[in-house]
């Protein structure tokens, strides 16, 4: 098996404002994996505030293409995709291009979509929200205005309760589409919180992710208890593992292959999530049509997309599933359904 890598860097087409940043930029590093001359891609994500860069996934992927040049059959992904896991603690963004470009490699080799082989149906994939960033009121209505196809907007909010009303107030004066909203940890205090969530809820919001930090559990669970709206874990979940101990906190989880190391896990995750009762959402970060098309695979299985991230870039290398009247439309192309431009 030949692993090939090279760093990649994404330009936005705004800034793009969270709780605690603002960025015009993401690192990426773009993979492949080749068979008996079949290619499979994958793509790191790597917003700095993940921990992750250019720098750290190169040493990983070094260590990860000498273990993989003596792995003879890329089918067994049971023993791979572990045995990757465990060559170093974290890199789940780096860990996520490898699963991603060896089911794109699988998929290819047997010219069949990954929707397929889970036996999905394509046209029950969701629509996918759009996200517009904390910013100025101007270039919020701005980008309100650019996101007229999409159904559902995400919202950045968490810096104070005075910009997060604004944002609010400013989207409510060109759309009254629904808004779903993404604190980022950033509402510390439980009772202002609640407060706020009962204000959005009057203002056609649908959910909130992530309201406070992941380390105030109590404070969500007492949130939750009072909030008119559905509460979504986003840092709070990154892998298998937390699934479970979002039960009885949140009413779902968002789930990220760049968070959660790829398709794999990804497909447990949403399984799990099932039997406990909590919805599920399928977020990304900003990312190529590489790694939004691999997690489009998926999308029929889950209540809400926030898949927007390759439209937020001006510099998309791959073509892979559209975004048809909001919708999300995956292409029949094997594998993760992507073909680089």
């Amino acid at each position: 098996m030949n692993l090939r890598f090279q760093p990649y860097t994404l330009e936005l087409k705004h800034a793009f404002g969270l709780a605690a940043s603002t960025r015009t930029t993401t690192p990426a590093m773009l993979v492949e994996v080749e068979v008996d001359g079949v290619i499979g891609y994958g793509e790191a994500a790597m917003p700095p505030y993940l921990g992750e860069s250019q720098a750290t996934a190169a040493v990983f992927l070094e260590r990860a293409r000498d273990f993989l040049a003596g792995c003879a059959d890329p089918f067994q992904l049971e023993e791979i995709i572990p045995a990757i896991d465990a060559l170093a603690l974290g890199n789940p963004a780096a860990k996520a291009a490898i699963d991603i470009a060896l089911h794109d490699w699988i998929g290819k080799r047997l010219g069949v979509a990954w929707h397929r082989l889970w036996g999905l149906d394509p046209a029950k994939a969701p629509v996918t929200s759009f996200t517009i960033g904390i910013d100025t009121a101007e270039m919020v209505r701005k980008k309100t205005l650019e996101a007229s196809i999409y159904k559902i907007l995400k919202v950045k909010l968490g810096r104070d309760a005075e910009s997060d009303r604004m944002m609010i107030r400013t989207i409510r004066e060109v759309t009254d589409q629904p808004i779903t909203i993404d604190a980022n940890q950033g509402w510390k205090n439980r009772d202002d919180a609640c407060r706020m969530i009962e204000w959005c809820a009057a203002r056609q919001v649908l959910l909130i992710e992530q309201p406070m930090p992941k380390a105030q559990v109590d404070d969500t669970a007492w949130l939750r208890a009072r909030s008119p709206l559905p509460l979504i874990a986003d840092e709070s979940v990154q892998r298998l593992a937390d699934i479970k101990q979002a039960h009885g906190v949140f009413d779902g989880v968002n789930i990220k292959l760049m968070k959660c190391t790829g398709l794999r896990e990804a497909h447990r995750m949403i399984l799990l999530a099932r039997a406990l009762d909590l919805k599920v959402m399928l977020g990304c970060m900003t990312e190529t049509s590489c790694a939004i098309s691999a997690a489009a695979q998926l999308s029929p299985l889950v209540d809400w997309a926030d898949l927007d991230g390759a439209v937020l870039i001006k510099n998309d290398c791959f073509e892979g599933v559209l975004i048809v009247e909001g919708r999300l439309t995956l292409p029949a192309w094997p594998g993760i359904g992507v073909r680089k431009r």
